[in-house]
């Protein structure tokens, strides 16, 4: 087992930290970051760093698009962007509800 999604489940995705875990961009208002996928590797208040396949960091602005996080044993869950945005900590703390 490894530790990328550990402990989260789709209840309580948006209590969590989401750095290391997988997604993928599913809808977009762009259509080039449509199907983008990699890893979260930092996060700010209004985008996720996602390092690609190709090893490549794209920022990604989280209200504009809709996401796929992977979790433990191949769980996907859809998370629309604009319940994202905030800075990390604060929606750790207030643990908003999934849409």
């Amino acid at each position: 087992m490894t530790l990328q999604g550990y402990g989260i489940e789709p209840k309580n995705l948006l209590k969590h930290e989401l750095i290391g875990l997988k997604t993928e961009v599913e809808e977009s208002s762009n259509s080039n970051m449509n199907g983008l996928c990699g890893l979260i590797v930092d996060e700010t208040r209004n985008t996720f760093v996602i390092e690609t396949e190709q090893n490549e960091d794209k920022r990604i602005p989280k209200d504009v698009n809709t996401f796929i996080f992977e979790l433990n044993e191949g769980v996907r869950v859809r998370v629309r962007g604009n319940l994202l945005v905030s800075r990390p900590e604060d929606r750790i703390k207030k643990g908003g509800r999934r849409r």
